[in-house]
């Protein structure tokens, strides 16, 4: 074993295990397999909470036999959420598998690749306890050296019906405060200016510990550090508190993005779904985040098509969209997952219902989005450049507070990757649906 290679799907809990596995590998003496080279270890961490998640999965891990079938000694791991779900299913469906390890698993992957390598078998472990060490104790290499993942809460105990995170994540534990105000101080040293506070809820954040949630006290001590960018995800409406936005709002290092996940705008859907809040609680929380943040940006996760969801159920959720104002939206037509209780309740929505549906929430989603870039036109934005555009080498890409991507030139002498990492004012001169062009201020 020289080189590997990190495949990652999902969401950014699994980027962070991802900078994890990899840390881990560097740690065994494996070096990233240049480009155009094949790799002698393949691992893919894996996510299930959708569909075609898993379709894409399977078929990418059936993709890499040819490597297997050209180099015998090639170890191919299956991690992440299917992993932890399917266990040694995954060997007998794609018996070129050599390692499969659950999402509490990872620290065990040195020795599980020694284990297969050595025995030329494969080799499963998966627990179902997230007991032991908490996502920051392992080495980890960071995609950036600006940007740190600090996982805050691992699991969830909110059980929506639709949703397998609670059983392949296991249930929410949290990190003590001290602990995780501690590590973003070494993260300043190390040179991070922005981290993510990660959690599946961050805002019941210090329930299991402290008897009730602290979310807004961990804020406050984070922002306290002087990191220069906080951000934070996923929150859960029935849990964000007053205090919480008050937080936000003080703090300007806290970033003025939130992700807010409804779902639906029905009622009827959202008790279906168990997601212990109304359209109009929702609505409420909007108008108080607003009120206290004007300049605030809004994303928000959105299922079209859940069992039972009549025509007036779908109106009521573009009702939400028109009020709530939003930036960005993830949006889904629902998928069953196998072992949740929304894939055997009755009145499945077909395909050719839900996609007319799906079609006027997207352009919904779109025309809300470019209203709120447009707003941005005639402004100064402080921007973390993350480096060269795709499409540009000499045009900078960075972000907003409000996470909206921003397209500048660089001035004479200067390039896109000398200012990566760097916080730069740039004005903006153009807004288009999903980025913002602007010019450094010099």
């Amino acid at each position: 074993m020289n080189t590997f290679d990190v495949r990652t799907f999902g969401c950014q809990m699994n980027k962070h295990d991802s900078e994890r596995i990899a840390g881990l590998l560097l740690a065994m003496g494996l070096s990233h397999a240049p480009e155009g080279t094949a790799p002698d270890v393949v691992v893919f961490n894996t996510c299930c909470v959708r569909e075609n998640a898993d379709g894409r999965l399977y078929g990418q891990v059936a993709s890499v036999k040819a490597l297997k079938l050209a180099n015998p000694e090639t170890l191919i791991a299956v991690g992440g959420c299917v992993g932890q779900r399917d266990g040694a299913a995954i060997v007998a469906g794609l018996p070129h598998v050599d390692v499969v390890f659950g999402t509490h698993n990872i620290g065990s992957l040195p020795a599980l690749l020694n284990a297969a390598a050595e025995s030329r078998r494969p080799v499963v472990e998966v627990s179902d306890s997230s007991d032991g060490d908490f996502a920051s104790d392992l080495p980890t290499e960071r995609e950036h050296a600006w940007h740190a993942w600090v996982p805050i809460t691992v699991g969830c105990d909110n059980f929506c019906t639709y949703c397998v995170v609670p059983y392949v994540r296991g249930r929410e534990r949290s990190r003590t405060l001290d602990d995780v105000v501690t590590e973003i101080g070494r993260l300043i040293t190390d040179g991070v200016v922005e981290v993510t506070l990660l959690g599946q809820n961050v805002n019941s954040y210090g329930r299991d510990l402290y008897g009730e949630p602290r979310f807004a006290e961990l804020l406050t001590a984070v922002a306290g550090t002087g990191i220069d960018r906080i951000r934070f995800t996923t929150s859960h409406p029935k849990d964000l508190s007053d205090a919480t936005i008050e937080a936000m709002a003080t703090h300007p290092n806290i970033a003025r993005y939130l992700h807010l996940p409804v779902q639906s705008g029905s009622d009827d859907v959202l008790k279906r779904m168990n997601r212990h809040y109304t359209q109009e609680a929702y609505l409420a929380l909007v108008a108080r985040l607003y009120a206290a943040m004007p300049d605030l940006a809004l994303s928000t996760d959105v299922i079209v098509g859940f069992p039972g969801e009549t025509e007036s159920d779908f109106e009521k959720t573009m009702q939400v969209v028109e009020a709530a104002r939003y930036d960005q939206a993830f949006t889904f037509i629902y998928s069953p997952r196998e072992g949740t209780p929304a894939a055997t309740m009755d009145d499945q929505i077909p395909r050719e219902v839900a996609q007319p549906r799906f079609d006027r929430l997207v352009s919904a989603i779109q025309a809300s989005a470019l209203a709120k870039s447009q707003a941005y036109v005639g402004t100064v934005q402080r921007v973390l450049v993350e480096g060269p555009s795709k499409r540009d080498a000499g045009v900078l890409a960075g972000r907003t507070s409000g996470n909206k991507m921003v397209h500048a030139v660089c001035p004479e002498g200067v390039t896109p990757t000398s200012l990566a990492g760097t916080f730069t004012d740039v004005e903006i001169t153009d807004a288009q649906t999903w980025f913002l062009v602007g010019s450094v201020i010099t």
